[in-house]
């Protein structure tokens, strides 16, 4: 049974992890696409 709580653990951190990573990703990737959309609508 401890064994699976372990495992139930693990899977927990690596799912926080990724979604750690994933909003640091997307953060990124929306400041880059608000530049992108300002420089066109200047352009306009």
């Amino acid at each position: 049974m401890s064994e699976e709580g372990q495992a139930l653990v693990e899977y927990a951190l690596i799912l926080a992890l990724i979604s750690v990573v994933a909003i640091g990703v997307l953060e990124i990737i929306g400041v880059n696409v608000t530049g992108v959309l300002g420089r066109i609508g200047n352009d306009l």
